[in-house]
């Protein structure tokens, strides 16, 4: 497996949730998300994210309404 560049990831993460012990881990970010049935906050625009619902239904609301 690829070496984990935390830093890097951290540097990129939108995630608000500041005492998040995963952050920068994305591997681990994914699967505790996953297991909650939400996904992280990486998948949602910074105002999304902010709310805290990252339920796989507000992502569907999310990108239904955004035109690609």
């Amino acid at each position: 497996m690829k070496e984990c560049k935390v830093e890097q990831n951290k540097a990129k993460c939108n995630c608000t949730y500041e005492p998040c012990p995963r952050k920068g881990i994305c591997c681990e970010c994914i699967r505790y998300h996953w297991q909650s049935g939400e996904l992280p906050a990486c998948y949602f625009p910074k105002d999304v994210e902010r709310t805290y619902d990252r339920s796989i239904e507000r992502f569907i609301q999310t990108y239904q309404k955004k035109r690609f």
